[in-house]
């Protein structure tokens, strides 16, 4: 027997071990994966909002699939649609026949959210028979070989009745705003005392998606009726609309609201035309001292917001009025120095805005010198 030197006994020992190794790695290999079965996962984010009868949803595109790979494309998405049945357990355990389906969206791009809308009108048998309850919407994405991984959340709508809108709804530009009017045709049920109805009244600049609520007014069956919003700027256009609310008391809950459909969109142009209000109650009162003779004026100040100030005219008889200030007159008072001993004078006060736009004379109002 031939004994191999230590040194080449302990390299051909490594060869060895290192062959084991490759041979053990090599016989582990696991087995095969089952392909993805590209189901997406539910959209999370289901939202809905009510307008009339009619419920917007809006959810987020599936971006991936339930075993985590990204969506190559997607089926139609089922709308599924219950009434709420207790409060403790969803309303819709399975989509069963959907209301209708949504056209396949577009697959979702890495690092974007789309999202996708769908809308339902509510069937007026569901709010007749159940107008304090609500109905509960779901949707089902599916693949494009029609499956799919389950509901989405669940949102509630209430089946709460809307009113129509204020009807000839206009709106006209007065010296104190704009007015709007409507006939007011509509009347809550009598079988509805849980409910209560308002009108809204809403206000926007031309051009500007910012809507001001500028009054709200409890609907009362038969007649017209006008609310006057006076918080405009003069030489700008605005946008008006009114809607119906529904208001409903739930107990121990916070009152739910529900808007109604739009009247139609007036719109206005704030063009100030109008003249401030007369000046009223003027007073004339002879004075004298120092040799010096005048005669005071006072009169009844005129509210106007945009008041810039006053024109004071006199005149003799046989004479055609003038304007006695050269510039306008700020308070409600004016000294009227050049007057002449023995003559009888009679004046009158008008009032002046900001646009130069004059109001008519006061009443007249005399006096004598001495």
């Amino acid at each position: 027997m031939v004994r191999l030197p230590h040194a080449v006994r302990l390299f051909l020992g490594g060869v060895a071990l290192t062959a084991a190794l490759m041979f053990t790695a090599c016989a582990t290999i696991g087995p095969p994966q089952p392909p993805s079965l590209e189901l997406p996962k539910p959209p999370a984010d289901l939202r809905a909002t009510r307008k009339g009868d009619k419920v917007t949803l809006t959810w987020t595109i599936p971006a991936v699939t339930t075993d985590r790979q990204t969506v190559r494309s997607l089926g139609p998405t089922r709308i599924c649609r219950g009434t709420e049945s207790t409060l403790t357990q969803p309303a819709l355990t399975q989509c069963g026949t959907p209301v209708s389906e949504a056209v396949a969206p577009q697959a979702a791009r890495t690092g974007k959210k789309p999202t996708a809308t769908y809308i339902d009108a509510i069937p007026s048998s569901l709010q007749s028979s159940d107008p304090t309850g609500a109905v509960v919407y779901a949707i089902e994405v599916t693949n494009n070989g029609g499956n799919s991984a389950g509901l989405s959340n669940q949102v509630s709508v209430s089946l709460a009745p809307t009113l129509p809108p204020p009807q000839n709804f206009a709106a006209r530009v007065t010296s104190q705003g704009t007015v709007l009017s409507w006939t007011n045709t509509s009347q809550a049920p009598a079988s509805q005392s849980d409910f209560k109805y308002l009108y809204r009244f809403y206000r926007r600049l031309e051009g500007n998606q910012h809507e001001v609520l500028i009054g709200e007014i409890a609907v009362d069956a038969g007649g017209a009726s006008t609310l006057t919003d006076s918080n405009i700027d003069w030489e700008k256009t605005y946008e008006y609309r009114a809607e119906t609310v529904t208001v409903l008391a739930r107990q121990g809950k916070s009152e739910l609201q529900i808007e109604g459909d739009d009247s139609p969109i007036v719109k206005v142009f704030a063009h100030d035309v109008f003249p401030p209000a007369v000046p009223s109650s003027v007073q004339a009162v002879f004075s004298g001292a120092g040799g010096q003779s005048f005669i005071d004026l006072i009169w009844a100040p005129v509210p106007d917001i945009d008041l810039a100030g006053y024109n004071v005219y006199r005149h003799e008889a046989g004479a055609a009025a003038v304007k006695v200030n050269a510039e306008l007159v700020k308070a409600p008072s004016f000294r009227d120095t050049n007057v002449a001993a023995g003559k009888s004078y009679s004046y009158s006060v008008s009032a002046v805005d900001g646009r130069g736009n004059e109001s008519a004379r006061s009443e007249e109002a005399g006096e004598s010198v001495p």
